[in-house]
């Protein structure tokens, strides 16, 4: 029986990974496609909270949270007391068959915390991709056109349609052909651009009229954070001019907020930054802190255009899932979490504030509340070519793992590491965490 006491603190015992990893993950490679294969090789037993213990004993300092799924930490006591109360009731019904009453509890609640003073609706899936997939289904079905335009470092999924929606080229290397009608335009990135958020919407709108015009646009689709894409926060602006444009166009606009959703951003959507109302949000990672559910949200005449039977799926809306989900909502407003993931933001931003004054190689640091990203660059470059720097966050990232912090990457040019940690991550983790990233800056 796997023993569950333990004190809350990085803890390294073994050489990472250490011998039992080793031996396990020598069995997974034997059992398990080399597409999954994951990016650490310590094998985890049990975790709580922010750290993750390993089969040989490690501790690890949890910043990456499964990318940004236990907002709340690893078994909340909220999460999991509900998950049980739940599995002593049903573990599944179809909803699209026998409705039940915490699937009606939940939508309403996502309903009451999204942006927009109007009537909204909502229904549940299970991964991040079918929840893209779902929102242009309902925009095509809604506008009756067939294009999407999706944005510059976007990353949407895994699925046929969404991988024709990511940026990046690698995820679906020997993949296609790929689904149609999906079109790429310019986003807003400061760091990199140096356009203002009207330049750069104005940008963005230029090539949706041109390229594709907008009696043939359905839906722009866009992360108001871009997660796999650097963890890119838009120009001031930018959003408000493109959402505009979309609404003078019969265009609707979804925000993707699978990642930035779900106080990881220090508000319910990260969609409030920007004081915009997106027509349709998608959800999913930290709706549930770990259980498998995610979903749209959306104006209710846009949500109802699809025909009876045209939405669902026979596990969208999983009762342990959803149970889940309502004790994350509850537990968001009643624990102040967003207030918590700001704390974080304080914290980190501070830390690379100050690091950011005795190396040339930091440049940029962005980010809300616990979706915080550090940019590398060439020695030298921060301000001029802004080359980016790999090595420097292999470099870090190895460091940290080695000594008992996980640390997760991103951004098109490989050169970011994100932080996704838990919002119950305390003071002195979060420090302790730092000093061993400061460890590995120091070597650089």
């Amino acid at each position: 029986m796997t023993d569950t006491t333990f004190e809350p603190v990085r803890k390294v015992v073994t050489a990472i990974p250490g011998p039992k990893s080793q031996e396990l993950m020598a069995r997974y490679e034997k059992a398990v496609p080399k597409g999954i294969t994951p990016g650490y090789a310590s094998v985890a037993e049990f975790a709580e909270g922010a750290i993750i213990r390993d089969v040989d004993g490690n501790q690890f300092i949890d910043l990456g949270s499964g990318i940004g799924v236990t907002t709340l930490g690893h078994r909340h006591p909220k999460v999991v007391e509900a998950v049980k109360a739940q599995a002593d009731q049903f573990l599944h019904m179809a909803a699209g068959i026998t409705p039940y009453e915490l699937y009606i509890t939940v939508a309403e609640k996502l309903a009451a915390n999204a942006p927009g003073d109007f009537a909204k609706k909502a229904f549940f899936m299970n991964s991040g991709a079918e929840a893209v997939e779902n929102a242009v289904k309902i925009a095509r079905a809604y506008t009756g056109k067939a294009n999407v335009a999706v944005l510059d470092h976007s990353f949407h999924g895994r699925t046929n349609l969404t991988m024709a929606m990511n940026h990046k080229s690698v995820y679906a290397t020997k993949m296609g052909p790929l689904a149609g009608s999906v079109h790429h335009a310019p986003n807003s990135y400061p760091y990199r651009d140096g356009l203002s958020g009207e330049e750069a919407a104005a940008r963005t709108i230029e090539f949706l009229e041109k390229r594709i015009g907008a009696v043939d646009l359905a839906a722009v689709i866009a992360e108001p954070i871009q997660g796999e894409g650097g963890f890119i926060v838009a120009a001031d602006g930018y959003y408000n001019k493109l959402i505009e444009w979309c609404h003078a166009n019969d265009v609707l606009f979804v925000a993707d907020e699978v990642q930035s959703g779900i106080a990881r951003s220090g508000k319910f959507f990260a969609s409030e930054y920007y004081g915009i109302e997106p027509d349709l949000i998608t959800f999913a990672k930290g709706i549930a802190d770990g259980m498998v559910l995610s979903g749209v949200l959306g104006r209710a005449e846009v949500m109802d255009a699809p025909l009876p039977g045209r939405l669902g799926g026979t596990y969208g809306g999983n009762p342990t899932a959803l149970a889940a989900a309502n004790a994350v909502i509850d537990a968001i407003h009643e624990e102040n979490l967003c207030e918590e993931a700001l704390r974080i933001e304080k914290g980190l931003r501070a830390f690379f504030e100050e690091q950011k004054t005795k190396t040339d190689v930091i440049g940029d640091i962005r980010g809300h509340g616990a979706m915080f990203a550090v940019e590398f660059v060439e020695a030298g470059t921060a301000e001029t070519t802004k080359k980016p720097n790999t090595a420097a966050v292999k470099t870090i990232v190895d460091h940290a793992f080695a000594n008992g912090v996980i640390l997760l990457t991103c951004g098109s040019y490989g050169n970011v590491i994100r932080f996704l940690p838990s919002v119950t991550l305390t003071d002195e983790q979060l420090q302790d965490a730092l000093s061993v990233i400061a460890e590995g800056i120091a070597k650089l």
